[in-house]
């Protein structure tokens, strides 16, 4: 049977770069690798996997590639010497080929043992948390403060370099500077951190005392805080560059400021809205009339209907808080609590006896409540 065009079988125009090449056959290798394909399909996809894998080995080599443009099959034909064929290389090239392949896949390339091409590995610095209490009034309005954080500052006595003031780094013999090494397993070639090293590229002989070979020291530093008017408990500002410094030049992290909400004396916040209890007297309550109520930014008034019940809630709108994402403020729900007379006066007692006695007399027409209730209490026992 006639083989394929190599072109065809990696699905590429003629003109592809290499780039493209690379690109098709990494795509074909991950389809129809053998350990990802098994069962009925097993056959199949193997043979795929090697008809692709030749086409890459050709095409991704340019001596060979030129010389397939200009024969055909017959130009990299192992067997046809006279037309400068070299032929495949065998399962230990496509090794090579497929180990860059991976390579670039888990973030690098190169041969054993050695580092990544781009030079020592680049990391970002880890971010940091800050817990920061503040009261239901500056979650509701907003506020500016300061917070100290901790902070890496360059060690003025090795200026950075983390080795001792007379001496300096040495290239790290395991990665050769690269701050990576390769391990191979078959074909596949797996990247890791240089175990040496850390990453860096350079070993540290003799550390600076002052900072213990770092280059730098932990400090703190002062920031500028914006808190935003309605943020709320357990939300997160972000301070970007503020974390951990990156590693070999890596760009800093950031700090995340979490925000908690201390208890308030008066106020719970439920969202936007904002629920409080008022204790209204006896009297008060019985005859009616106007109190005052808390807001979190003045004071507001209630009217108070005669016969007023414990329990009883009250809206007042818009006097709650504006939330971060809200186009208007929440409410705030007052509910009534009725407060019965302590540490009465023998006039007092006998003023309620006589009140007592005057509702009895008057039956149920005082107490719709209780009458109610004894009513299903009559039921229930019959």
């Amino acid at each position: 049977m006639a083989k394929r065009d190599f072109y065809d079988i990696l699905g590429v125009p003629k003109n592809a770069s290499e780039e493209d090449i690379k690109k098709a056959y990494r795509k074909l290798a991950m389809k129809h690798h053998p350990d990802r394909n098994q069962g009925d399909t097993a056959k199949k996809s193997e043979e795929k996997f090697k008809e692709a894998k030749e086409a890459y080995e050709m095409l991704s080599d340019p001596q060979k590639r030129a010389a397939y443009d200009q024969y055909g099959h017959a130009g990299v034909d192992p067997n046809m010497a006279g037309r400068g064929g070299a032929g495949p290389e065998g399962f230990g090239g496509f090794a090579e080929a497929f180990g860059d392949i991976f390579g670039d896949i888990f973030g690098g390339g190169g041969g054993a043992g050695g580092g990544r091409r781009g030079g020592q590995q680049v990391y970002r610095g880890s971010d940091l948390s800050y817990a920061m209490e503040i009261s239901l009034e500056e979650a509701a309005f907003g506020k500016e403060t300061q917070i100290r954080v901790p902070s890496w500052e360059g060690c003025d006595t090795c200026h950075g370099s983390g080795a001792k003031p007379g001496t300096s780094a040495k290239t790290c013999t395991s990665c050769n500077g690269a701050g990576t090494v390769h391990l191979r397993q078959g074909f596949f070639s797996i990247q890791q951190t240089c175990p040496q090293c850390h990453g860096s590229g350079k070993v540290i002989p003799d550390p600076c005392p002052a900072c213990h070979g770092a280059g730098k020291i932990k400090k703190q530093k002062t920031l500028e805080v914006k808190i935003p008017a309605g943020i709320n408990e357990g939300m997160r500002i972000r301070s970007t560059g503020n974390g951990e410094p990156g590693t070999n030049g890596g760009p800093p992290g950031d700090l995340y400021i979490e925000i908690r909400v201390k208890q308030h004396e008066i106020f719970e916040r439920d969202g936007d809205d904002l629920h409080c209890t008022v204790p209204v007297g006896l009297t008060t309550a019985a005859l009616g009339g106007t109190i005052d109520v808390p807001t979190l930014g003045n004071r507001a008034e209630i009217e108070l209907p005669e016969g007023t019940q414990h329990g009883k809630t009250f809206r007042l709108r818009g006097k709650g808080i504006k939330g971060l994402r809200s186009s208007y403020p929440g409410d705030l729900y007052c509910h009534v609590a009725v407060e019965t007379p302590v540490k009465l006066t023998e006039h007092q007692r006998k003023l309620l006896k006589e009140l007592d006695e005057s509702f009895r007399k008057s039956g149920d027409r005082h107490s719709p409540n209780t009458k109610t209730w004894t009513d299903r209490v009559k039921d229930l026992f019959k």
